[in-house]
C-alpha cells in the first residue's frame, strides 16, 4: 500500500464525514494517476520503435499472470486481420478469390454471411460458378450431370466481374446439382428405374452376346453373325456390319474404330465411320473368347484354344503380335489390364496375374470352385464371377480373396465394378447392384450388401455396362435394356411403341430387391457354357458362347 492510500485510509478513521472527504481524495489520486500515464506516453511516443518494444517488454515482466491474461484477451482482436476484405483495398481482389475458392459449398455459405464484402467477393468473382466448374472436372457424376442437362452451355466461360443476378444464378444451380445427385443415388437405392428396350430381332439364332455405349449409341455383337450399331436416343439401327462367319463375342470401340472376336477364330477391324473391315487378325486356332485394348496400343485377346495374346496396335490396319501367354488348363474366358498387369480367368477355376511389360507370370489366384465366366480388374481390384454362383473381390498385389458375395442361382456371366457399386448379371436372368465399399469392409453382415436385384430380361444375361446414370444389359432373350436411373418419377404400365429397327418401351419403375442364396451349378467347369447343361441352346462345350 502506497502513501496515497495510507492517507485515505487515515481521513477515514478520523472523521465520521470521510467519505466526502474520501470522494475528493480519490478524485485527485485519479487526476494524479492520469496525470502520470499521459506523461508517460508523452515520453513513451518520443522513443524508436525499438525502445518502445523494449520498454512494454519490461512491463510485462513485472505483470502477474491476470494481467497477461487480460492483456491477451485485448490483444486477440488487435492481431486479428480481415485480409479478406482488406486485399481489394490494394488492387488483390484475385487474391480473395482465389482463397474463397478453396471452400466447399458449406463454408462458402457461411464465407457469405460473414459481412458485406465478403459477399462482394464471392459474388463479383463467381466462386459459386469456379465451384460447379471445379466438380465437373474432377467428378464424373457431376460432368455427366452437366452434359446430359445442358449446364455445360453456361460453364467454363470468362466472366470478369459476374453481377449479383448472376451469382444468384449459380448458387442456385449448386442446389439443383445436389438435389438431382440426391435423386440418382435414391433412385439407384430404391430401384425406381425407367425401361427403355431394344428387341434386335436376329436372323436364325437369338442372342446379344456382348455391347458397349457411349452417349451417342449403342455397338452389340450378336450370334447371328452380326454387329449393330444403335443410335442411342431413338434407338434405331443405324448399321449392321457383316463380315464374321461365327457368333460375335466380343468387341471394344473408340473413336475411330469397331476391334471385335469371334467364334470364327478371327479378331476383325472395322472402320466406326464406313463400317467397312480394316484389317482381319489370325492367330487363334478356336473361338475368341474376350479381348481389351487401350490408349497406349495395347491389345489382349484370349481364346477357347487356352491362350492369351498379347498385341501392340500401330494403327488400325497395322497390329503386330508381340506375346502368346500360356499356362491355363481350360479356355480362357476373359481378360482385362492395366500398364502394371493383365488378368485372367479360365474354365480351370484360376485367375492368372502376368506383368505387362515383360508379359512375366507373376501369381495364380486360387478361389472359386467352379469356372471364372467373367472378371473386371481396377486399381488393384480384381472382381470376379463364377459358374459357382459367386461373386469374390480379391487383391492382385498379394492374392487375397476380400469378400464373397452370394446370391446369383447360376453362373455368374458378367460383372462390373465402379467406385461405389458393383454390378452383377447371371444365367437366372437376373441383374443385382451391390454396395462395393460394405463388401470391401469385413465388419459389414453379408446379408446387407445386395441393394437390388432388377429381374426383366426373360433369359440370360450376357453383358452388361453401366455408369452413374444407367446400366445397359444384353440377353439371351435377343433384347437390350436400358435401365435409366435418371428418371423422377417411377415409370409403369406405359405404352410401347416400335421406331426404326429396334422396340422402344417402358418398363416398370420399381423392382425387386434383395440378395438370394444361390445353388450349385451343373454346368462342366471346362465349358462355363451356354452348352451342354441347356439343351435349347445348340452349343459345344468348351468355353463361353464357344458356338460356330
Amino acid at each position: 500500500m502506497d502513501y496515497s492510500e495510507q492517507a485515505m485510509e487515515s481521513t477515514v478513521i478520523e472523521d465520521p464525514n470521510s467519505h466526502l472527504f474520501l470522494k475528493n481524495d480519490k478524485n485527485k489520486y485519479s487526476q494524479l494517476v492520469c496525470q502520470q500515464q499521459t506523461d508517460c506516453l508523452k515520453l513513451f511516443l518520443t522513443w524508436n520503435s525499438n525502445q518502445q518494444v523494449q520498454f512494454v517488454q519490461e512491463l510485462i515482466q513485472r505483470m502477474d499472470h491476470h494481467q497477461h491474461g487480460e492483456i491477451d484477451t485485448f490483444l486477440q482482436p488487435i492481431l486479428q486481420r480481415d485480409f479478406i476484405s482488406a486485399l481489394p483495398d490494394r488492387g488483390l481482389d484475385h487474391i480473395s478469390e482465389k482463397i474463397l475458392s478453396y471452400l466447399d459449398s458449406k463454408s462458402l455459405c457461411s464465407a457469405e454471411l460473414v459481412c458485406k464484402e465478403w459477399y462482394r467477393v464471392i459474388a463479383d468473382g463467381g466462386i459459386w460458378r469456379k465451384l460447379i466448374e471445379k466438380m465437373v472436372r474432377t467428378n464424373t457424376l457431376w460432368f455427366g450431370l452437366a452434359q446430359r442437362k445442358g449446364w455445360m452451355n453456361y460453364l467454363f466461360r470468362p466472366k470478369p466481374g459476374e453481377s449479383h443476378k448472376e451469382h444468384l444464378f449459380y448458387r442456385r444451380l449448386f442446389n439443383e446439382i445436389i438435389k438431382d445427385i440426391d435423386t440418382i443415388d435414391n433412385n439407384w437405392r430404391t430401384g425406381n428405374v425407367a425401361l427403355r428396350r431394344i428387341l434386335c430381332h436376329s436372323v436364325a439364332s437369338k442372342g446379344v452376346y456382348c455391347l458397349q455405349y457411349d452417349d451417342s449409341k449403342i455397338v452389340c455383337g450378336l450370334r447371328d453373325n452380326t454387329i449393330k450399331v444403335w443410335n442411342k436416343s431413338t434407338l434405331e439401327c443405324v448399321r449392321s456390319l457383316r463380315g464374321h462367319t461365327g457368333s460375335v463375342l466380343c468387341l471394344q470401340f473408340s473413336d475411330d474404330m469397331i476391334i471385335s472376336g469371334s467364334s470364327d477364330a478371327t479378331v476383325r477391324v472395322w472402320s466406326i465411320t464406313t463400317g467397312e473391315i480394316i484389317n482381319i487378325l489370325i492367330h487363334h486356332s478356336e473361338a475368341v473368347l474376350h479381348l481389351r485394348y487401350s490408349e497406349e496400343g495395347i491389345m489382349v485377346t484370349c481364346s477357347k484354344d487356352r491362350s492369351i495374346a498379347v498385341w501392340d496396335i500401330i494403327s488400325p490396319k497395322e497390329i503386330n503380335l508381340r506375346r502368346v501367354l500360356l499356362g491355363h488348363r481350360a479356355a480362357v474366358n476373359v481378360v482385362d489390364f492395366d500398364l502394371n498387369y493383365i488378368v485372367s480367368a479360365s474354365g480351370d477355376r484360376t485367375i492368372k496375374v502376368w506383368n505387362t511389360t515383360t508379359c512375366e507370370f507373376v501369381r495364380t489366384l486360387n478361389g472359386h470352385k467352379r469356372g471364372i465366366a467373367c472378371l473386371q480388374y481396377r486399381e488393384k481390384l480384381i472382381v470376379s464371377g463364377s459358374s459357382d454362383n459367386t461373386i469374390r473381390l480379391w487383391d492382385v498385389e498379394c492374392g487375397a480373396c476380400l469378400r464373397i458375395l452370394e446370391g446369383h442361382e447360376e453362373l455368374v456371366r458378367c460383372i462390373r465394378f465402379d467406385n461405389k457399386r458393383i454390378v452383377s448379371g447371371a444365367y437366372d436372368g437376373r441383374i443385382k447392384v451391390w454396395d462395393l465399399q460394405a463388401a470391401l469392409d469385413p465388419r459389414s453382415p453379408s446379408g446387407t450388401l445386395c441393394l437390388r436385384t432388377f429381374v426383366e430380361h426373360t433369359g440370360r444375361v450376357f453383358r452388361l455396362q453401366f455408369d452413374e446414370f444407367q446400366i445397359v444389359s444384353s440377353s439371351h432373350d435377343d433384347t437390350i435394356i436400358i435401365w435409366d436411373f435418371m428418371n423422377e418419377v417411377s415409370i409403369s404400365g406405359s405404352p410401347t411403341t416400335s421406331g426404326g429397327h429396334g422396340n422402344l418401351g417402358q418398363g416398370h419403375g420399381n423392382l425387386g430387391q434383395g440378395a438370394n442364396n444361390g445353388s450349385s451349378s451343373n454346368a462342366p467347369d471346362s465349358a462355363l457354357v451356354v452348352a451342354s447343361a441347356i439343351s435349347n441352346v445348340n452349343q459345344p462345350t468348351g468355353g463361353i458362347n464357344s458356338n460356330r
